[in-house]
């Protein structure tokens, strides 16, 4: 945010606004960036979605709207699901129904504007960055609860009740995963973890040593499954709960359901990436004159790529594979991976 009142100042002249006039303004337009890359996410992702499944399933995706290979579907559906009747059940309790879409949105937008692009560039540089994504991501759990009860839907309730296990427990693998490379940084900052990571792919936390290595397999795994992507979309799985927590939600509130799903799925690529995969450095230094933002971004598309292959490539588990998973093989190798990893770093006197 720290950019953004300094670009202010340059446009404006420096001593036009209060401190504090300053300050709102640079977190307005912060918090806007923050949403509008958000609300991208979606148009892109979508088309994208449609053509990787297409290509591995050995179909078409679209093709016909917008001419080219179907460029412009999402935007069409965009337009359709606005016309889309918003509809409150008779039996819904009305005050949660009409939150909970708003809730599990904002605990998406609050998480993005802690995520660095470029050096400098973060809405909100926080000594806790990764503590405070974790903290806040977990509204998500709350509305997606909130939805499936307010709904007074069986269904409904069937998939909030999945979801909500689903995510709390591997939140803990998630976040037993990053321990380690915070271990080797001795910070919380995401900005002061990537600049830990310059200097080419051979410092970067994924090949420091094997365990973080296994850390960044176990972030994977944990992150499909807490933005509830297949194979582990339990709370939404069609072929037995209709559509899940938001089987009573239509036009725009279920709008903000999907414009969250992805929203996530996007978040935890970036943050894999800032974690594991050096942020926004290039792999080799000779390529360090490509912009920063763009290199952070390709990457994070790899991953989210590398999710949806898995998504149309893997069939669905079943509940009690995926609690296993989480509480007897994931949670273990997590607590492994971070032992191994302080006495490496003991070993070789790096431990900070």
């Amino acid at each position: 945010m720290e950019a953004i009142a300094a670009l202010i100042e340059k446009m404006f002249g420096v001593g036009v606004m209060s401190d504090q006039a300053l300050f709102i303004t640079a977190a307005s337009l912060a918090g806007a960036m923050a949403f509008t890359i958000m609300a991208i996410c979606p148009l892109v992702l979508t088309v994208m979605e449609r053509k990787v499944a297409g290509f591995i399933q050995s179909r078409y995706g679209p093709m016909y709207t917008g001419r080219w290979h179907g460029w412009a579907q999402a935007i069409a559906d965009m337009l359709k699901i606005l016309g889309k009747e918003d509809i409150i059940p008779a039996a819904a309790d009305r005050g949660l129904y009409v939150f909970a879409p708003v809730l599990v949105l904002l605990g998406s937008l609050l998480a993005w504007v802690a995520i660095p692009w470029a050096p400098g560039v973060v809405p909100a540089d926080l000594d806790l960055g990764i503590f405070y994504i974790f903290a806040v991501s977990s509204f998500v759990v709350v509305g997606i609860l909130m939805a499936g009860w307010a709904s007074n839907n069986k269904w409904a309730l069937y998939g909030a009740a999945r979801g909500a296990a689903q995510m709390v427990s591997y939140e803990i693998p998630l976040a037993l995963s990053t321990i380690p490379v915070i271990m080797y940084t001795g910070s919380l900052n995401t900005q002061d973890i990537i600049i830990a990571q310059q200097g080419g792919f051979w410092n970067w936390y994924v090949v420091r040593d094997p365990f973080l290595a296994m850390a960044f397999l176990m972030y994977f795994i944990a992150s499909i499954a807490e933005v509830n992507r297949g194979p582990f979309d339990m709370p939404e799985s069609e072929s037995e709960l209709v559509a899940g927590y938001h089987t009573e939600y239509s036009g725009m509130r279920f709008a903000f359901f999907f414009l969250a799903e992805y929203a996530n799925l996007f978040l935890v690529s970036l943050i894999a990436v800032l974690l594991f995969l050096g942020g926004w450095w290039a792999p080799f230094p000779f390529l360090d004159f490509i912009p920063a933002a763009l290199t952070f971004i390709f990457k994070g598309m790899l991953l989210v790529f590398l999710n949806m292959w898995v998504r149309w490539t893997l069939p669905r588990v079943r509940v009690d594979q995926l609690m296993h998973l989480c509480w007897k093989v994931m949670i273990p190798i997590t607590l492994v991976c971070v032992i191994g990893s302080g006495l490496v770093q003991i070993l070789t006197g790096q431990l900070n």
